[in-house]
């Protein structure tokens, strides 16, 4: 069975500030969270049961080193990828229910991973009580991608702890997550690697390569493919290694998300079915909003 997107990793200099932004892109978010290895987060929970995670650094005493190759550090990656691109989404995750066997299937597919890593934190609920939630994680690196980073999120509590309709009532109608956009040169070339971690079925061509269907996509594009779906990210990708560039939320309708935009004064290209929002705006990554 093909892996279906759990969420991203957001890297932003001030989670306050994103936060605001991200309100003004009409998202709920969650308060703020703690991590114990030096970062904090805060999430945009979707309906379709994916989600966004702002992450910002909060204690670099409280950072673990890489310990190749048996463990990958979120923190440490999460800083490099900071100094190395400023603001920008730095992971993508898919849904998992058992960490440990995830590494195992990685390892027997002959790919990159290292010890699952198991934390927990605590998690303000909207009527303002706390409640401890539990991860594990299964980290995926590729040498030909060293600027992205991938893993597996199993959540080691009761759904009802984490899922809750008030974080996912969104002034935007926001529903899901569903398509992520990276750029690379030559995006065949990372059609083997891509195909056993996801499990997903590749499509596209040279140009443009997609892993997965339509609600859990996968899309691997040229610089100048890139620059023509989004002119807002021209001149991005080219001679460099691969990252993400964009992400692509499903909306329940166009019309509201757009009200909110203007409402708020964001700045925003109107395509004929979805509404981009510069990286300008969104600390990074272009933002699709776009109708089922």
């Amino acid at each position: 069975m093909a892996r279906t997107l759990d969420h991203i990793v957001l890297c932003v200099d001030d989670l306050e500030r994103a936060r605001q932004s991200y309100r003004d892109l009409g998202f709920t978010l969650t308060p703020p969270a703690i991590h114990p290895f030096g970062t904090r987060n805060s999430l945009v929970q979707f309906a379709g049961r994916n989600f966004l995670e702002l992450l910002a650094l909060n204690d670099a005493a409280a950072i673990p080193p890489h310990d190749f190759p048996e463990r990958f550090s979120f923190a440490a990656e999460s800083a490099a990828f900071m100094r190395r691109h400023g603001e920008g989404m730095s992971m993508l995750v898919f849904a998992g229910d058992d960490a440990r066997a995830d590494v195992a299937e990685f390892r027997a597919k002959g790919l990159t991973t290292y010890a699952p890593v198991d934390f927990g934190r605590d998690a303000t609920l909207p009527d303002g009580s706390i409640a401890r939630v539990g991860f594990s994680l299964a980290f995926v690196t590729d040498v030909a991608m060293p600027d992205v980073s991938f893993f597996t999120c199993q959540q080691r509590h009761a759904p009802e702890l984490f899922w809750k309709s008030d974080y996912q009532a969104h002034a935007n109608g926001a529903v899901r997550l569903t398509e992520i956009v990276l750029s690379a040169e030559v995006p065949r070339a990372h059609e083997a690697f891509l195909a056993r971690l996801t499990g997903g079925v590749v499509g596209g061509d040279e140009a443009v390569m997609t892993v997965g269907d339509a609600s859990d996509r996968i899309t691997v594009m040229t610089p100048s493919r890139l620059a023509e779906r989004f002119p807002e990210l021209a001149g991005s990708g080219a001679g460099e290694l691969p990252r993400f560039r964009a992400y692509r939320v499903e909306v329940g309708d166009l019309a509201v998300a757009e009200a909110v935009l203007r409402a708020n004064r964001v700045a925003y290209r109107k395509v004929e079915t979805s509404l981009v929002v510069a990286p300008t705006a969104a600390h990074g990554v272009v933002v699709e909003f776009a109708e089922a």
